[in-house]
């Protein structure tokens, strides 16, 4: 009986700790203890947003773990093709060398075409050579040099007269300084003589000799034009070409009214470039085809050896080229006039020149003029 009784007991009290577990009470032996550690915890990944469990009425935070992250890893270039050849990189375009420069002055407005000379004309410069005139007839050179002047393309230069069927000659003088008042002798000389010639200066020769260049340009004679400084053209611009040109002309045209299409290069010196230069600028290069060395004050040999050594370079066509400085030359020019006549040669003017596509060109301008 005492069996059964604590049998009973046994069961009864099994019971009632089963029933106390199941009420959530901490008083089960079997779980007493037993608190969840971080390593124990299982890990929960986050839901991806295509997570047909994720809600889609539920609003996403910024940084919400079910927002995609943004990469921060740069893109990544395509890889070149190697069969394609490797691409250039783009220079930077240089502007356009200008079409022409506009040289205002107080008189005059001169275009200078092309002044970078992106036509590539030859800047070689070139030394002048004439030859010497035997018997009255031209030296091949001075013909040579004709025939090349002639063969440029723009050109107008003039060494020697191969145009006019009769004997005429050319008389000019250049007057870089003037020289114990020669010059007044040799206008004397030629207003006696009924005589017109050219005379070549420079801006520097106006500007001192004003009176001297009123009587040439009075008594009918050309003031050609020998530049403003007397520099070697072939080692400048043609924009400063120009000016050297211009600025005499202009000083001629503001001080004197006056203008001629007339040019001498210093030294003789020129290349294709200034030549094609000159004549855009409305100029024609004059050369020669007789001179000999006169310009030395210091060496002069006299007026006979002036007269026998100009007179037997006479030639029909020639360009003949005096210093105005020389004491020989002013003292023989009459002579000279005078066996030039006898030996059946007319003196010319250069606007009296009948070469292709020359015309008259001598221009006396009113002093407000503006015109090129």
């Amino acid at each position: 009986m005492k069996r059964k009784i604590i049998s009973l007991l046994v069961c009864m009290f099994m019971i009632a700790a089963l029933c106390s577990c199941k009420n959530g009470t901490d008083s089960c032996p079997t779980y007493k203890g037993t608190e969840p550690t971080p390593e124990s915890t299982p890990k929960i990944e986050p839901t991806s947003p295509t997570d047909p469990t994720l809600s889609p009425d539920l609003p996403t935070e910024p940084g919400d773990p079910t927002e995609p992250a943004e990469s921060t890893a740069p893109p990544t270039e395509p890889s070149p093709d190697p069969t394609e050849p490797p691409t250039e990189p783009t220079k930077p375009t240089e502007p356009e060398p200008p079409a022409s420069v506009t040289l205002e002055y107080s008189q005059k407005t001169y275009t200078v075409n092309d002044p970078e000379n992106t036509k590539g004309l030859s800047t070689k410069s070139n030394g002048f050579s004439y030859g010497v005139a035997k018997n009255g007839v031209a030296h091949d050179q001075s013909i040579i040099n004709q025939r090349t002047f002639d063969g440029y393309a723009n050109v107008d230069a003039l060494a020697l007269d191969t145009e006019t069927q009769e004997k005429v000659m050319y008389l000019t003088f250049d007057n870089g300084y003037e020289y114990e008042n020669l010059t007044a002798d040799i206008l004397d000389t030629l207003k006696e003589k009924d005589v017109k010639a050219a005379f070549f200066v420079t801006l520097s020769y106006a500007k001192q000799n004003p009176e001297l260049v009123r009587r040439m340009i009075d008594e009918g004679h050309i003031v050609g034009n020998h530049s403003a400084t007397h520099p070697s053209f072939p080692k400048i611009s043609r924009t400063e070409m120009a000016k050297e040109i211009a600025e005499l002309d202009n000083y001629l045209v503001e001080n004197f009214s006056y203008s001629s299409p007339y040019f001498r290069f210093p030294s003789g010196e020129y290349s294709e470039c200034a030549l094609e230069l000159v004549t855009s600028i409305g100029f024609r290069s004059i050369f020669w085809s007789a001179a000999y060395a006169d310009w030395d004050t210091s060496t002069q040999k006299g007026a006979d050896y002036a007269f026998s050594t100009v007179t037997s370079r006479f030639h029909s066509g020639a360009v003949i080229l005096l210093h105005a400085v020389s004491r020989d030359n002013a003292e023989a020019l009459g002579r000279i006039i005078d066996e030039a006549r006898n030996q059946g040669y007319a003196l010319k003017t250069l606007d009296d020149y009948l070469g292709q596509g020359w015309d008259k060109g001598t221009v006396l301008l009113s002093p407000d003029s503006q015109s090129n």
